[in-house]
């Protein structure tokens, strides 16, 4: 029953047993709450002992009511300790149970309601008796409440079984069954507490005022230290209404259907709301924050399966020109295999270069892997012309299939960075790539243009320009967004790829418009301070 805090994200109360009250629970119950009680004492008191004509309706729809709202705060206490299996709510589930099953004999045993001038069963001090002890039932099962809540907080337990709350809910009606029997059929012998079907006698105040009020005063008292939950408050708010209807049943000469017994009923039909109130608003709670977590649940899942078609895109494309070198180079060392006169010595270079080409597919399997899984990368250094030209190397052949045609203009100063040399590899490929698909369109010369040379500060830019089609201004800014792409067949990785990559080595990546058509992509790299 201990109260979670509640700004513990990771520990934010999912039952109402261990709810912390927020700020609205605490205004009510401390502020609304005793003000209304005041303003209703203050308003009341002068009337108190004007009697009014009796209503016939008024008691069995009140009691009606009254049965009802006490019977679904059972239930509800009943399906949280299913859930919870605590004993504190097995006790106080029961006490609502009781509070519901005693008012059906006393509905039956009120004076003048089914028969005129007497009662259907029992007498003038059945229906009396049946209201003093169902309010001292009730409140036994808050003293209970808390004194067992404190026993939990030391030594925490759980009910096993569903045994206990059988045997519980028939012992609870038994009881019912033994006290409306005694009531009804020892009326004769019952302390005198009514004078008539209207007034009390003397006694009402000793055999109704001091147990109630004793009771409840000692339910408020030991409920205090639980007011960190929000049952524990609510319950402790019941407690004190129901304290707070006693001095104001006692007003002058008491009797029924005077101003003071019509507030007396009505303070007792709203108390025994309030519980019902909170479990109700409190269920709404729990209702909206699963629905909650089953949709972020569902945007996890989406957002899984997303990254996992990113990661499948982003593999199919890294390794396709890899993966197409090794199938041509395989095919031509086949056909050189497959002559009259075996070209074997081109062969094996073609199987070189296969087993070259497989060795850089694995190195991309590696890098994309640590991308996904934030290893700690492998940095060592290198020459940024360097990478450049072994990368032209690599695509040389396919650019001349193409007619395009490479520039290098590279800064005759060594261009030594820090960083994954598969990765800046990587880089460059998609960007040569890309440039050499957008000048398919143009007419010839198609030209290709790689340069390097020093950027602000102490950075190395590393620039490829193409004369292509170029890249309109509208699509400029979502270029390195993942899955965006402007062509057909595009899955709209590479370059999202590529400012990973570049962003992970410290650097920056961007694309403009090149003069006067095609495009221009750069990305910086700090330079080595030895270099």
């Amino acid at each position: 029953m201990q109260a979670t805090g509640a700004d513990d994200p990771t520990g934010e109360a999912l039952v109402l047993t261990s709810a912390a009250p927020g700020r609205r629970h605490k205004l009510v119950a401390f502020a609304i709450v005793p003000a209304l009680l005041a303003a209703l004492f203050v308003l009341t008191r002068p009337f108190a002992e004007i009697q009014l004509p009796p209503a016939p309706a008024f008691v069995p729809i009140q009691t009606s009511a009254l049965f009802v709202i006490n019977l679904v705060t059972a239930l509800l206490f009943f399906c949280q300790y299913w859930i919870l299996r605590s004993r504190p709510l097995l006790v106080v589930a029961n006490g609502y149970l009781y509070a519901a099953l005693v008012l059906i004999p006393y509905l039956l045993a009120f004076p003048g309601l089914f028969v005129t001038g007497g009662t259907l069963v029992g007498g003038l001090q059945s229906t009396a008796w049946l209201y003093i002890l169902r309010h001292c039932g009730l409140a036994a099962s808050l003293v209970a409440f808390a004194l067992i809540s404190r026993g939990e907080w030391r030594r925490p337990q759980q009910v096993k079984g569903d045994v206990p709350l059988v045997l519980s809910v028939v012992a609870t009606c038994a009881l019912v069954m033994v006290i409306a029997t005694v009531c009804i059929a020892a009326d004769g012998h019952l302390p005198v507490v009514a004078s008539d079907g209207r007034r009390f006698s003397t006694g009402w105040l000793i055999y109704a005022g001091a147990p109630m009020a004793s009771l409840y005063g000692l339910a408020v008292i030991l409920l205090w230290p639980l007011r960190n939950t929000v049952l524990g408050l609510w319950l402790l708010v019941v407690a004190s209404v129901h304290l707070a209807a006693v001095p104001i049943s006692f007003f002058g000469s008491p009797s029924r259907f005077s101003v003071s017994w019509y507030t007396v009923v009505i303070i007792n039909l709203v108390a025994n709301s309030l519980v019902l109130a909170v479990l109700l608003v409190e269920v709404s709670n729990l209702y909206r924050r699963l629905l909650e977590a089953v949709r972020a649940q569902q945007h996890e899942r989406e957002a899984r399966l997303a990254t996992g078609d990113a990661l499948a895109a982003m593999i199919a494309h890294e390794l396709r020109q890899p993966l197409l070198a090794i199938v041509m180079r395989a095919a031509t060392s086949v056909r050189r295999l497959d002559r009259p006169a075996p070209d074997v010595e081109k062969a094996i270079a073609d199987l070189g270069k296969i087993t070259a080409d497989g060795h850089r597919a694995g190195a991309i399997l590696d890098s994309i892997r640590a991308n996904f899984r934030r290893d700690i990368r492998t940095r060592a250094s290198m020459d940024l012309n360097q990478v450049a030209s072994e990368t032209v190397a690599l695509v040389r052949r396919d650019l001349r299939k193409q007619q395009v045609r490479v520039q290098m203009a590279l800064n005759a100063r060594p261009a030594d960075v820090a960083g994954d040399r598969t990765q800046i590899q990587q880089v460059l490929l998609n960007l040569i790539s890309n440039a050499a698909e957008a000048t398919a369109g143009s007419p010839a010369p198609r030209l290709l243009t790689i340069t390097s040379e020093n950027g602000e500060g102490n950075e190395i830019c590393v620039s490829v320009c193409d004369n292509g089609a170029g890249v309109s201004a509208e699509h400029l800014a979502q270029l390195f967004n993942p899955l965006f792409t402007t062509k057909a067949t595009g899955m709209g990785m590479g370059l999202s790829i590529c400012r990973s990559i570049v962003e992970a080595h410290g650097g920056r990546i961007w694309a403009s418009p090149n003069s006067p058509n095609g495009a221009v992509f750069q990305f910086t790299l700090a330079r080595l301070a030895n270099a």
